[in-house]
């Protein structure tokens, strides 16, 4: 019995690392990954709102607070309001009409909403990856409690 038992162990610890150094650290980039996909979401849904306000207050200059970081905020006037920068990605920002803009936030956000469905996905597949190697240690811990091969327990 002691010349199988170390090998279940062994292979329960291979087990329980691959849970732990790879699929739970897998889980959490994807996670992660996913919920800086919905914080984008949710600042292009933010800037359409204001499009929309603009638009429909027709106002042709606009008073903001603007970030500079670490929440520093300065007062900003925008004395035209017929056009805007919108960040598109790695740093650059494009000049639309406002219209423009909303179109290209549609676009976007269905983009990026196509891509969070992917993400979660991959979360479901990790998930069912850990059950399933969880699955396996149970098996393997029964294994643990069998008798060697060739001999019998006297009860």
């Amino acid at each position: 019995m002691t010349s199988v038992k170390p090998t279940i162990d062994d292979k329960v610890l291979q087990y329980e690392s691959f849970i732990n150094d790879v699929l739970k650290r897998d889980l959490q980039k994807v996670l992660e990954q996913r919920d800086g996909v919905y914080e984008k979401i949710a600042q292009y849904l933010q800037l359409k709102n204001t499009i929309k306000s603009i638009q429909e207050t027709d106002s042709k200059e606009l008073k903001t607070d603007v970030d500079l970081g670490c929440n520093f905020y300065v007062q900003a006037h925008v004395p035209d309001t017929s056009k805007i920068f919108v960040a598109v990605g790695y740093g650059f920002f494009v000049e639309f009409t406002l219209s423009e803009a909303l179109t290209f936030i549609e676009k976007k956000t269905s983009q990026l909403t196509e891509y969070t469905e992917v993400l979660t996905k991959d979360a479901a597949k990790i998930k069912a990856n850990i059950r399933m190697v969880l699955e396996g240690l149970r098996e393997l811990q029964g294994l643990k409690d069998l008798p060697e091969p060739g001999r019998r327990e006297v009860f």
